[in-house]
């Protein structure tokens, strides 16, 4: 968690902190939002197929530590430890922001914050659909095999789309610890509860949705399936063996 927040939030303020370098050069607001997206997702991403993907399990979400738990693939005491883990991480890895100094505090280093222009309901909604999204990708991916191994990889491309869409309403949080750690060290807490609520009634209208898929999913990760490399092995050398027969 605290390497999501320390790359995808420091991406996020040399993209748009006050005299950024990225402005003049790609001066749309939408392009730069829907890049952020795009490379905050690469962020998680590579976390998810990387080593503490695996031992973890990329959970960098309590979100989708809730969906799992929605889903029955892991217990009471460990859904919890993984939350604790994922705000503290958030704190952790924010505190190094402080670095960015004028240019990360013109943007509250990151933090979402509920657009002026929308009442609490109307964020609350964002929120909520843009977590239904994540959460209902992602378990549609887990739930079916032969998708399953391009999990990660899908988050770019759909943070890509919602961040243009979202980021004037609610930011685009879709993470409670996202917005956690930011809020910490910027102390802005406006609507905070929201990036609660919303997260929470999208993950949960998701595993509404998905509860087909809760015996295709074998194991809370997003990442690094034995059994599928198994099959895959196996298969490989079947189709070695035909092969040698036939010769």
């Amino acid at each position: 968690m605290a390497l999501l927040l320390l790359g995808g939030l420091s991406l996020v303020i040399f993209m748009f902190g006050s005299g950024n370098p990225v402005e003049p050069v790609i001066p749309s607001v939408v392009v730069r939002q829907s890049l952020s997206g795009f490379l905050f997702g690469c962020v998680g991403a590579s976390i998810a197929v990387s080593t503490i993907g695996k031992e973890s399990g990329a959970h960098i979400n309590p979100a989708v530590t809730l969906g799992f738990w929605l889903m029955q693939k892991i217990d009471n005491k460990t859904a919890v430890g993984y939350v604790v883990s994922q705000l503290v991480g958030a704190t952790l890895g924010c505190l190094p922001l402080f670095l960015w100094g004028t240019m990360g505090r013109s943007i509250h280093f990151g933090a979402t914050l509920p657009g002026a222009a929308y009442t609490s309901e109307t964020v609350v909604m964002g929120e909520t659909i843009t977590t239904f999204a994540l959460i209902s990708t992602l378990f549609l991916f887990l739930g079916i095999r032969s998708l399953r191994s391009f999990t990660p990889f899908i988050i770019p491309f759909l943070y890509a789309v919602m961040v243009p869409l979202e980021a004037s309403i609610s930011g685009t949080s879709t993470n409670p610890a996202r917005t956690f750690g930011p809020a910490i060290i910027s102390e802005q807490w406006t609507g905070w509860w929201i990036y609660w609520i919303g997260p929470f009634l999208g993950t949960l209208a998701a595993i509404l949705i998905c509860s087909s898929m809760k015996r295709r999913i074998e194991v809370a990760k997003l990442y690094y399936f034995k059994d599928d490399r198994r099959r895959f092995f196996h298969r490989m050398a079947n189709r070695g063996l035909r092969g040698w027969k036939s010769a």
